[in-house]
């Protein structure tokens, strides 16, 4: 849907809405059939990515066409039981991802500067 078809019908997004969702707490053997049918009811998807090594296990990012679809399936799945697992549906905020990044390169920077004075 375009910009202006969302102005020309008055829709108010949150600024950290957008097309992209990412998804905690999924069971494990949850397949990506499994993934594009509970998420594909809200909305045509361009992308599924399912967390597949040990730190991302139990994580996606699930990608609509549509931003509206996007925020749909955002609000009712949110807390949606899986498998006896609650949903965490979130809209995928880059920023605060590379500020965390950023953080934790500061502190690894930090510490070795530490160990290099004997601080």
């Amino acid at each position: 849907m375009a910009f202006s078809t969302l102005k020309s019908k008055n829709i108010q997004l949150a600024p950290e809405t957008n097309r992209i969702l990412f998804v905690r707490n999924l069971p494990f053997k949850i397949s990506s059939e499994e993934m594009y049918d509970l998420f594909g009811k809200f909305g045509a998807i361009r992308q599924i990515r399912l967390g597949n090594q040990q730190s991302t296990r139990g994580t996606s990012f699930v990608v609509y066409e549509d931003i509206l679809d996007a925020k749909n399936a955002c609000e009712h799945l949110q807390g949606f039981n899986v498998l006896g697992r609650y949903l965490v549906v979130l809209f995928y905020q880059p920023n605060k991802v590379s500020k965390k990044i950023d953080y934790e390169k500061k502190e690894r920077e930090l510490e070795d500067l530490r160990q290099k004075h004997g601080l």
